[in-house]
């Protein structure tokens, strides 16, 4: 049972996927940072020096030891700016990943059926 459990967690697609995960997370910490730390400040005060994280609306206010219950729009919107920034930072990567890979796979085409053959029906007449 062990040395299943082994084989399963050394094959090779499930050490690429922990380490995607892992890549990833940190990938969108970076993300959240960037628009959190660098998109947003400047975004805001452009727009009258509101901080988005502060935009909420209120449904009940804080009442002595009950805390207020708000709904944090302002949030929401900074999730929403680091979904499309990841999105576009994504489609770049992919693109050029593509652009990249896409000569090496124009060499490993090798000739064609037909050539192969024609290549073996000259061999064999020899």
């Amino acid at each position: 049972m062990f040395g299943e459990l082994k084989n399963f967690i050394l094959r090779g697609n499930v050490l690429e996927l922990a380490v995607a995960v892992i890549v990833a997370d940190a990938f969108g910490s970076i993300i959240a940072s960037l628009t959190n730390d660098v998109i947003m400040p400047p975004l805001g005060l452009l727009v009258g020096g509101i901080d988005f994280s502060d935009i909420k609306i209120v449904l009940q206010a804080a009442q002595g030891e009950t805390p207020e219950v708000a709904i944090g729009i302002g949030k929401w919107l900074n999730s929403v700016f680091s979904f499309f920034i990841l999105a576009a930072v994504l489609f770049y990567v992919t693109k050029v990943a593509q652009k990249v890979q896409k000569p090496s796979l124009d060499e490993a085409t090798g000739p064609t059926q037909e050539q192969l053959l024609t290549e073996i029906r000259d061999l064999l007449k020899k």
